[in-house]
C-alpha cells in the first residue's frame, strides 16, 4: 500500500534548516585566534595557569592545592592521548580543576575551534570557550583565558571555599595558602584601576579631598571614607566620589582577589562626626557597632556606594541618646535655644515645635518619612531641619495643643481648625501666618461697640459692610450691597457712593433707593471713617467716634433710638 501523500510548500527546496543551541555561537576570527594561542600554550604546559606559589604546600590528602599541582603532573604526561583524557574529562572522581582541565587539553588536540561556548556571569561579565566534557564551566573559561586576570581567578573557586586565598593583576598571579598575604604589586595595581580615580602613591585620595586630610584623619562636613590596606597604603575616598562613581568601588577592587572578601586585607573607617559634637567626647558605643557593620557590609558588596555616606551619618546619629539632633547636627541639653534657631521655618513655626517639645515626657524620632517614634532617652531626634516636615509628622497628635498654647483656641473650634490642616496639608508657615491674621481681625472686630445681629434695619447692613469691608477687603462688600431690599438697598447704594464703586451698579437700584441712600451719604462716610481708624489703624479712640457716627445715621435713616451696646 502506498503511503501519505508528501506535502511540500514552495520554497521548501531552497530553505536552509537552522538549528540553534542556547550558549553557543561561532566564533569570530579574533576569538578564534586567541582560543587557539591560548590552547596551544596549554598543551606545552598544563600547569601555564597555576599561579605563583607563595606558601608552602601541604599534603594532597589535606591541602587543595597540593591536590591539584599533583593531579595536573599526571595530565600533563598524558595529555596527548585523545581516548584517556576523554574518559578524564567525564571522571567524577579526582581533582575537579583537572577534569576541566583534561577538557581543555582534548580540544587543544582538535583541529576545528570555530564553534564556541559562551559564559555568562553577571559579576565577571561574558567571554567565549571551548566546552568538551563534565567539568564546570567556570574553570574551562578560566583556563582557556589564563592570561585574563580576573576570569583565571574562577579556576580555583572551590579552593577559595575551602579557606585558600588568590591575588590576580596585570603583573601577576599570586597563591598565598590559607592566610591573605596580599602583595604591594597587587594593591598598587588594582588600586591604578579602581573604579574611582585616586591621586597620591602609599597614600591616595579622591577629589574633595587632599593628602593632609588623610594622612591626618582630619573631619569634614560631609564625611569621608578611610581605608588601610594590609601592606601600609592608606585610601581616602569623599562622599561626592563615593556618590559619583559608575562603577562600584569594591567590586572593582574586590573582584581581582578570591574569596573576594576586601575586610580581610583592609579596615575601613568612616571620618565623620555631626555638627556641634564635642571633640573630645566619644562617638556613642551603639553607633560605633551600628557603623561597624555598615562598613563591613559594603565591603561585602552588599551595600550601594551612593547609600554609604547616608547610613553611615545616620548610624551615629541615631545612636546618640541625649541632646537635640537636627539633620546632621548635634546640641546639648541646655542649647534648645540653638538647636530652635537652627531649624529652617518661620518664628511661628518654631514656636509650634517649642510646644510641642514642653509637652513631652520623653525623647522622640521624627523620621525623615514622616514616621515618629517615642524614646527612653531623652534625645530630641528630627532627621530633617526643616519646620514644615516636622510639624507635618507632629501635627496629627500635637496639632490642637498648637492651637490653643498659641492661639488660644479650643473646643470645637480648635478641632476644626486641626482637621482641615490635616487634611489640606498647607504650609506651616503661610497657615499660621493666615490663622493669626484671621485671629487678629476677629478680636479688632471685638472692639465695634455693637454686636452682630443687634442692630435694626438698615444699620446692621452698615455695620457688616463696615466689618465686612476691615475683614476682607472693600471689593468683598459690592456683592453684599447689591443684595438689599428697600432700606437695605438704599443703604448699599450709600455704601457704592461711599467707596465709589457706583459706576456699574447704577442700573441694579431703583431711583427711590438711589435718592435715600444718597442722603444717607455724609452719615454713612463718618461710619467708615471712623472704623477704619479703630479696625485697620489701631486708633482705639476711634470707638467714641464710631458711636457717634453710627447714631447720626439712625438719625438719617429714621431708625429707632439705640442703647450703648
Amino acid at each position: 500500500m502506498a503511503g501519505p501523500a508528501e506535502v511540500s510548500f514552495p520554497g521548501d527546496k531552497n530553505r536552509r534548516k537552522k538549528i540553534r543551541v542556547r550558549g553557543i555561537k561561532q566564533a569570530s576570527k579574533q576569538i578564534q585566534q586567541r582560543l587557539e594561542r591560548n590552547l596551544e600554550a596549554l598543551l606545552e604546559d598544563p600547569s601555564v595557569f597555576i599561579p605563583t606559589i607563595n606558601t608552602e604546600l601541604g599534603k594532597p590528602r589535606r591541602d587543595p592545592m597540593a591536590a591539584t599541582i599533583k593531579e595536573i603532573s599526571q595530565l600533563s604526561a598524558k595529555r596527548y592521548d585523545r581516548r584517556w583524557l576523554s574518559k578524564r574529562m567525564v571522571k567524577r572522581r579526582g581533582d575537579i580543576v583537572c577534569r576541566a582541565l583534561a577538557g581543555c587539553l582534548l580540544a587543544a588536540l582538535e583541529d576545528n575551534h570555530t564553534t564556541v561556548s559562551v559564559f555568562k556571569n553577571p559579576i565577571y561579565g561574558s567571554s567565549s570557550f571551548i566546552r568538551r566534557g563534565n567539568g564546570k564551566q567556570s574553570h574551562m573559561v578560566g583556563i582557556q583565558n589564563y592570561k585574563n586576570p580576573k576570569l583565571r581567578l574562577l579556576v580555583f573557586d572551590e579552593h577559595a571555599k575551602h579557606g585558600l586565598w588568590f591575588f590576580s593583576w596585570n603583573g601577576g598571579f599570586v597563591y598565598t595558602g590559607n592566610v591573605p598575604k596580599v602583595p604591594d604589586e597587587w594593591v598598587h595595581s588594582t588600586l591604578d584601576s579602581a573604579s574611582i580615580q585616586l591621586n597620591g602613591t602609599e597614600t591616595r585620595w579622591t577629589r574633595g579631598l587632599d593628602e593632609k586630610t588623610v594622612e591626618n584623619d582630619e573631619q569634614t562636613d560631609a564625611g569621608w571614607l578611610k581605608l588601610n590596606f594590609q601592606n601600609g597604603t592608606t585610601i581616602g575616598l569623599s562622599q561626592s566620589s563615593l556618590a559619583k562613581s559608575s562603577e562600584a568601588f569594591v567590586p572593582s577592587i574586590a573582584l581581582n582577589m578570591i574569596p573576594p572578601k576586601l575586610s580581610e586585607i583592609a579596615e575601613a573607617e568612616w571620618m565623620w562626626r555631626p555638627d556641634g559634637w564635642p571633640k573630645d567626647r566619644e562617638l556613642p558605643p551603639d553607633g560605633r557597632e551600628q557603623l561597624d557593620g555598615i562598613l563591613l557590609a559594603w565591603m561585602s558588596m552588599a551595600l550601594e556606594d551612593t547609600a554609604l555616606a547616608r547610613a553611615c551619618r545616620a548610624s551615629i546619629l541615631n545612636s546618640i541618646d541625649d541632646g537635640f539632633v537636627a539633620g546632621t547636627s548635634w546640641y546639648a541639653q541646655d542649647c534648645r535655644g540653638d538647636f530652635l534657631e537652627h531649624l529652617s521655618g518661620t518664628a511661628n513655626e518654631k514656636q509650634a515645635i517649642e510646644v510641642i517639645l514642653d509637652s513631652l515626657d520623653r525623647g522622640i524620632h521624627v523620621r525623615a518619612d514622616g514616621q515618629t517614634f517615642n524614646l527612653e532617652s531623652d534625645v530630641v531626634r528630627f532627621e530633617d531641619f526643616a519646620c514644615h516636615p516636622i510639624l507635618t509628622s507632629l501635627w496629627p497628635e500635637h496639632g490642637e495643643l498648637v492651637l490653643e498654647e498659641i492661639f488660644k483656641l479650643t473646643g470645637d473650634e480648635a478641632e476644626v481648625i486641626h482637621q482641615k490642616q490635616m487634611k489640606r496639608k498647607q504650609g506651616f508657615g503661610a497657615f499660621f501666618k493666615e490663622l493669626g491674621a484671621t485671629l487678629s481681625i476677629n478680636q479688632k472686630l471685638d472692639r465695634l461697640p455693637w454686636k452682630n445681629n443687634v442692630l435694626p434695619s438698615p444699620l446692621i447692613i452698615a455695620d457688616k459692610l463696615v466689618r465686612k469691608a476691615a475683614d476682607d477687603g472693600i471689593a468683598a462688600t459690592v456683592a453684599i450691597a447689591r443684595k438689599g431690599k428697600g432700606l437695605d438697598s438704599a443703604m448699599g447704594w450709600a455704601w457704592l457712593v461711599v467707596q465709589d464703586r457706583t459706576e456699574s451698579d447704577s442700573w441694579r437700584f431703583d431711583s427711590s433707593s438711589r435718592d435715600k441712600g444718597s442722603d444717607w451719604v455724609p452719615a454713612l462716610q463718618a461710619l467708615w471713617d471712623a472704623g477704619e481708624d479703630l479696625l485697620l489703624k489701631d486708633n482705639l479712640d476711634a470707638v467714641e467716634d464710631y458711636k457717634v457716627a453710627m447714631r447720626r445715621l439712625a438719625e438719617v435713616t429714621g431708625s429707632n433710638q439705640l442703647t450703648d451696646e
